[in-house]
């Protein structure tokens, strides 16, 4: 009986997060702005991508970034030193952010603004996969240095993402990482989505990745114009 409650009360929690990301989704819609929801496990490299994607796109579109960590704002601060605009939620004890989280800040002054807005979830390759936020696009990170096992072990995040980026191949020589098998495995679990080798270390993979995503862009402002 307490574990049929537990699952409804969590039921109930998807459904009310569902419902308030489509809110949010509306909102950066009337905004004017696209949104990509990062995810990861810790480690994986999102804060460096995203300083040198909003390095390349800084001349062609505006760019904030939201950053969510359950403690500190060490990666806030990085961003804004690099001069982006960043936007600090520090969510606790939670191990994600929620659409709840994401619609405070919306609604408070100042807010992220932008052509794009990226949003940085906590690390974490559990909790954030079932939490929509309002996003456009949802992109999963992972690093060579993790292992290939990882879509086998959570493979929720990697089934509910539009894009999977391999990071730190310039490490691909030092440790034990097969690119063939999570190829077929991520694609077993999400024949849809996309995948990219980068490293920002070399550069290797970010123009490629970058093209892709300027594109996701175009096409969902193509879409809300009609």
């Amino acid at each position: 009986m307490h574990d049929t409650t537990d699952q409804h009360l969590f039921e109930r929690v998807l459904q009310d997060n569902d419902q308030l990301a489509d809110e949010n989704r509306h909102h950066f819609d009337d905004m004017g702005a696209y949104v990509v929801n990062f995810m990861s496990a810790p480690g994986a490299g999102k804060t460096t991508l995203i300083l040198e994607l909003a390095k390349r796109l800084k001349d062609k579109l505006s760019v904030s970034v939201i950053e969510g960590d359950m403690v500190g704002d060490l990666d806030a601060e990085r961003l804004r030193t690099a001069g982006v605009s960043a936007f600090q939620i520090s969510t606790g004890r939670s191990c994600h952010l929620d659409a709840a989280m994401i619609a405070r800040l919306l609604h408070a002054t100042p807010h992220p603004e932008g052509q794009m807005i990226i949003i940085e979830n906590v690390g974490n390759l559990v909790c954030p996969a079932e939490f929509p936020l309002g996003e456009h696009l949802r992109i999963v990170l992972l690093s060579v240095t993790e292992g290939d096992d990882k879509p086998i072990k959570y493979p929720v995040i990697f089934h509910n993402c539009d894009a999977v980026v391999l990071t730190k191949t310039d490490l691909i020589d030092h440790v034990d990482f097969n690119f063939e098998t999570v190829e077929k495995t991520v694609k077993a679990l999400n024949p849809k989505v996309e995948l990219f080798k980068v490293s920002t270390k070399n550069g290797d993979g970010l123009d490629e990745f970058l093209a892709w995503l300027e594109a996701r862009h175009s096409i969902t402002l193509t879409a809300s114009a009609v």
